[in-house]
């Protein structure tokens, strides 16, 4: 039997930040990087290389998209970097026109590999690969809203003074300025948020929670801003799916799937709740959302599509 196979293609700091989050968790056992800035590559993975004394067995290497055969999973992080001031959505076009040559390529090498799509506007990239590659929806998602879920978490659990594995909450929707969080079912320790801010009574929440959510929505911005890239959380993020469809977990994540029927919204890509195992996405599941929420969502899945659109798909 064939040990886990990652191929990772960008090896800029997005790209490169996974794969040593890989070696750290030992998820992989071989481990290619592609990116047409070979010689940078190949500092990058000989730097990885050296890393090989203090972690679990794993090949690391320089490839090209020969070398994707057997993958398990093929991430793409590759395309154009965001800028500061500049949405995600704005990449679009330009990201999109890239992928039309990335993903043939990997198709012809790693058809059975389960995509993940890393790039930004993710929801648009993972539309994009979705259709160009002609595979199964359940095989190809992107990394969604999983880092803003937990980005939401960390500023609950600081907020309440709470472990932030003890908060249950999701940020849906776009991966981008329109995304929304779900505070109707957002959990502490089992009990439902709107529940245990009152037997708290440390704040207002009605003005505590928007500008905990705003904050949220502007990390990345604000990050972009001070180092212009981000990469660690986003490694993490990428680990956690990883680890959700190589160990056959079944983990409810927030990835960026293939939505139809969901609450009237139909033939986009955007964040909710989806079943992740070694076969990709298993189902979406269907939270029970406010009428509020409902309306976000709907507002969140026009937006994308227009970028979809607006790219020529």
């Amino acid at each position: 039997m064939l040990k886990p196979k990652v191929s990772i293609i960008g090896s800029g700091s997005v790209g490169i930040r996974y794969a040593y989050s890989l070696m750290m968790a030992h998820l992989a056992r071989s481990i290619v990087v592609l990116d047409i800035d070979k010689k940078r590559t190949e500092g990058e993975v000989m730097d990885l290389a050296s890393c090989m004394p203090f972690v679990s067995p794993v090949d690391i290497a320089i490839g090209d998209y020969p070398d994707l055969k057997h993958s398990d999973i093929v991430v793409i992080t590759a395309g154009a970097k965001q800028k500061p001031g500049q949405s995600r959505l704005e990449l679009a076009k330009q990201n999109v026109e890239i992928y039309k040559d990335i993903i043939p390529k990997v198709m012809a090498h790693a058809s059975d590999a389960i995509f993940l799509i890393v790039t930004n506007p993710v929801d648009v990239l993972s539309y994009a690969a979705y259709k160009i590659s002609q595979k199964p929806w359940q095989e190809v998602m992107g990394s969604g809203t999983v880092l803003d879920s937990a980005r939401l978490k960390l500023l609950l659990s600081k907020h309440c003074n709470i472990d932030a594995r003890n908060v249950h909450a999701y940020v849906l929707g776009e991966h981008g300025d329109s995304e929304f969080p779900v505070w109707s079912s957002a959990m502490i320790g089992g009990i439902l948020f709107k529940d245990y801010c009152p037997m708290c009574n440390k704040c207002n929440i009605k003005t505590s929670l928007p500008d905990m959510f705003s904050e949220v929505r502007n990390f990345a911005y604000e990050i972009i801003k001070r180092k212009g890239e981000t990469s660690y959380g986003i490694g993490l993020a990428l680990n956690r799916i990883t680890s959700a469809i190589l160990k056959d977990e079944n983990s409810v994540l927030p990835v960026s799937s293939f939505v139809d029927n969901y609450y009237g919204v139909d033939d986009v890509y955007m964040s909710v709740p989806a079943i992740v195992n070694k076969k990709g996405v298993r189902e979406l599941l269907k939270l029970k959302l406010e009428p509020e929420e409902i309306d976000n969502l709907k507002k969140s899945a026009k937006l994308i599509k227009e970028a979809i659109r607006s790219t020529g798909l």
